[in-house]
């Protein structure tokens, strides 16, 4: 099944259910109206929304319209926690060596790093991303994140997997000093989320085994493989987050930004999937060349995140954002 959030004019939108191929959509106003609902009440709901996805997908549905990514809000536009969770550890492990820590084991660490982002005001994919102007050093983290049930404070990774409601992408915004993240400013996700069975074979052992395309200003800089070097699953990511406190239905947890293990080519550092965050790029440049070389991000900037099934479809929509840098944003003009 796969759910969206249409604009509406308020701020949790209308939910509708989304054909497999993106092509079409259906409201579902006569059963719930918001995404927030549906997790609140994932039991009774999901079977009905499931039945509409049915229709829709072999062309029986009583009201259908073709689906627009452009008129979408962020399918959860309002999260009690946004959180982002380092499951990559060969990416820390990267900037550590291009950095000086010391590494005994290069891609081993003890657990997530979580970062806590701010859930009250989630981008669409389309939406234009204003920062404030006094901001040089933006950089983007494209990721997968998830949406969870209710989850009790102690959950174990197993648990906390089987309450994985829907996944999608997202592009975390950060302010940046050096090579740490400052400040996690602003939070984009693609058109539509998916249930876990969605993705078939491809959703595994709490990764996504499929590709993560990004481009900046056209040009394809990424093309890393999502599930192959996740050192932690998502019910590990939510499991750590929970050992503190209890997670309320409808928490988004993030992967942190997808990375692969690098390798050599005639005796030089090289990573041939590229990457998915500038910081990783100016770790690589750093190794290879003594300092950095790539700018962050700058104004119109534009940035496309997807990732394709094994026919070559969307699996998510794609989220195709444009920067612009500015004075007096605002809440509500952050999305505008």
């Amino acid at each position: 099944m796969k759910l969206a959030t249409y604009k509406d004019g308020s701020r949790d939108g209308q939910l509708v259910v989304v054909s497999r191929d993106l092509s079409q959509a259906h409201f579902a106003s006569h059963l719930v109206n918001h995404m927030q609902s549906v997790l609140d009440d994932w039991n009774y709901l999901a079977p009905q929304l499931q039945d509409i996805s049915d229709a829709l997908n072999a062309g029986r549905a009583r009201y259908p319209f073709p689906f627009d990514p452009a008129q979408c809000m962020a399918p959860l536009p309002r999260a009690y926690q946004w959180v982002s969770g380092g499951a990559y550890g060969c990416h820390q492990a990267l900037l550590d060596q291009a950095y000086g820590a010391p590494l005994t084991q290069p891609v081993t660490v003890a657990g997530p790093v979580l970062r806590q982002g701010a859930g009250d005001a989630l981008l669409g994919a389309r939406d234009t991303v204003r920062v404030g102007a006094g901001l040089d050093a933006l950089d983007f983290e494209a990721q997968l994140a998830v949406v969870c049930a209710d989850l009790a404070c102690g959950v174990t990774p197993e648990r906390a997997l089987e309450g994985v409601r829907l996944v999608m992408l997202a592009n975390a915004l950060h302010a940046c000093s050096g090579v740490g993240a400052q400040a996690m400013l602003a939070a984009a996700f693609s058109p539509v989320a998916v249930t876990p069975d969605e993705l078939g074979a491809s959703w595994s052992r709490g990764r996504v085994d499929l590709a993560l395309q990004c481009h900046w200003n056209g040009r394809q800089v990424g093309q890393c493989e999502a599930g192959a070097d996740m050192t932690f699953h998502f019910g590990q990511l939510l499991s750590a987050l929970a050992s503190t406190r209890a997670l309320g239905a409808g928490t988004v947890m993030g992967s942190g930004a997808v990375s692969n293990r690098g390798g050599e080519r005639q005796g030089q550092p090289h990573w041939p999937r590229g990457y998915s965050s500038i910081a990783e790029k100016r770790a690589m440049e750093t190794l290879l060349d003594g300092q950095p070389a790539t700018p962050y991000l700058q104004h119109d900037d534009t940035l496309q995140i997807d990732m394709k099934n094994g026919a070559g479809q969307s699996v998510f929509g794609a989220i195709e954002l444009t920067l612009q840098w500015g004075a007096g944003v605002t809440r509500a003009s952050a999305a505008a």
